[in-house]
């Protein structure tokens, strides 16, 4: 039976940056979205999607909680998940003994478990269904032990590898999964994490959201098991495979160390 509906597409993270490019992105592909962040401007980002003539269901929530999750689990509803793309994350800058536990606690929650029980409900659906995309945003940070960011790397480093071992699981299901890996995007990472006096703060150079999103939308509609964007990016994620894990950590360090974009 050929279902009569237009797709949905499910973005997390989606109320700036990379997170909304992606879910532009799926409205001008004609999906119906339900988009959600902890951010109050998700608001401002459904009326601005719905200009695209599709519908959207938009939700504030903490999604580093399991309530979170399921508050936007509820918000889906019945209906099926063409695309899922799991966006959400958070940084938090310092070395990590200097870090307030609760606010360190929320990185993890963030990024890797409300992430991963997000998909694990989400996925088995697809499974189900024996149809479906999956994309997550992962990063060539997660290459690289991040000295005065080690939580954030760490948990992308996680997610980096969550991403292909569910993929070899799903083969021959009808489900892909994408991972997404980014490097320095022009996005409200650095102010959040309390790093925009650092190197990778203070940096000009860093990429355009909408085209980071074009990158790992297309790779996701393809299938591919992951892509990293930018020549630059390719390069730094060639080096991180060969070069000492010391010599990886204290070059993170000098971008990352607070103060380190003042010199």
């Amino acid at each position: 039976m050929i279902e009569d509906r237009r797709p949905l597409a499910v973005v997390t993270g989606a109320s700036s940056g990379i997170g909304y490019e992606l879910a532009r992105l799926a409205a001008e592909d004609g999906y119906d979205l339900v988009i959600a962040a902890d951010a109050p401007s998700i608001v401002e980002a459904q009326a601005s999607l719905e200009h695209y003539g599709t519908r959207v269901d938009a939700l504030q929530v903490d999604l580093a909680t399991t309530q979170g999750v399921d508050q936007l689990l509820d918000l889906i509803g019945a209906r099926p998940v063409d695309a899922l793309m799991a966006n959400a994350g958070r940084g938090l800058g310092h070395g990590f003994l200097d870090q307030d536990w609760d606010d360190a606690r929320r990185v993890l929650d963030t990024n890797v478990t409300g992430t991963i029980y997000l998909i694990h409900r989400v996925g088995r659906r697809m499974r189900d269904r024996e149809r479906g995309r999956i994309l997550i945003t992962g990063s060539i940070a997660g290459l690289i032990p991040g000295s005065f960011q080690a939580l954030y790397n760490a948990s992308k480093a996680f997610l980096d590898s969550f991403s292909w071992a569910l993929r070899n699981e799903l083969k021959d299901t009808g489900v892909t999964v994408t991972c997404l890996m980014p490097g320095l995007t022009d996005t409200e990472f650095f102010e959040r994490a309390g790093m925009l006096d650092t190197g990778f703060g203070a940096d000009p150079k860093k990429a355009d959201p909408a085209d980071v999103a074009k990158i790992g939308y297309g790779a996701m509609l393809k299938g591919e098991g992951d892509v990293v964007t930018g020549f630059a990016n390719k390069l730094q994620a060639a080096m991180a495979a060969v070069a000492p894990q010391s010599v990886l950590a204290e070059q993170h360090r000098k971008m990352a160390e607070p103060g380190s974009g003042e010199r």
